[in-house]
């Protein structure tokens, strides 16, 4: 049949023309269904751009509202921060205070302790001063009472007072044949007491003299009795061995 048509052109251009016109068909039954359907996928595409925008709307205000947010957690978050920080400077703080407290408790356990102990000394200090000015004033009379017998035995009588280890007093003019000749007795106080060091000539009563010199503390009476015994050997021309 093949041969056939190949030596009919007329049949063989009908073939074409058949084959044709059903690629026609074809491609009209696709064009009319791509026509019926556009309609449909214009609307789905307006739809779906229509969405599209939406979401597009929708993601910007996401946006902007995850933006505020990002921004509200930045500013907690720095808050934090700053409280944290303050915090750690407070607690720093306290206890920079706290050490301060417990070294001003120290130095204050420190300054009670040394105050109790300046207050004993200066109690005893105190003590000690009060009795030291008892004594001062006692030296001072007894100082009054020697000045006061030097200046009299030096305007009347005249002699001489020698300090030392004891206080020595001498006497000259006991002798109207040797008027130069000395007579002396060194006397020393100490712990409260008078007490006789040596007597140049040895007198008879002189621990007697001493007894009463210390009963009365009178000294300038004492000095004129032993003149007066210096005198009264000198007048006798005795001199006693023993005291």
């Amino acid at each position: 049949m093949e041969n056939e048509t190949e030596q009919n052109p007329n049949a063989k251009m009908e073939y074409r023309r058949s084959i044709c016109f059903g690629e026609i068909r074809v491609q009209q039954q696709i064009i009319d269904s791509f026509a019926a359907s556009f309609p449909t996928s214009l609307n789905f595409i307006k739809a779906l751009t229509l969405d599209t925008a939406q979401n597009h709307a929708k993601l910007a205000k996401m946006k902007a509202a995850l933006r505020k947010t990002e921004n509200e957690l930045v500013k907690v978050l720095e808050a934090k921060t700053h409280k944290e920080a303050k915090q750690m400077d407070t607690r720093e703080s306290i206890s920079a205070l706290k050490a301060r407290v417990e070294k001003l408790k120290r130095s204050v356990q420190v300054q009670k302790a040394r105050r109790d102990e300046y207050g004993s000394i200066i109690s005893q200090e105190s003590l000690a001063l009060t009795e030291i000015e008892e004594k001062v004033k006692h030296a001072i009379e007894e100082n009054g009472e020697i000045h006061e017998a030097i200046s009299w035995y030096n305007r009347v009588l005249g002699f001489k007072i020698e300090g030392g280890h004891g206080v020595r007093f001498t006497f000259n003019n006991m002798d109207i044949e040797n008027p130069k000749q000395e007579y002396s007795f060194t006397i020393r106080h100490a712990d409260d007491a008078y007490s006789l060091l040596d007597c140049d000539p040895p007198l008879n009563g002189i621990k007697e003299l001493i007894n009463e010199l210390n009963r009365t503390n009178g000294l300038f009476k004492f000095v004129r009795i032993m003149r007066e015994k210096f005198q009264e050997a000198a007048t006798l021309g005795m001199i006693l061995l023993y005291c």
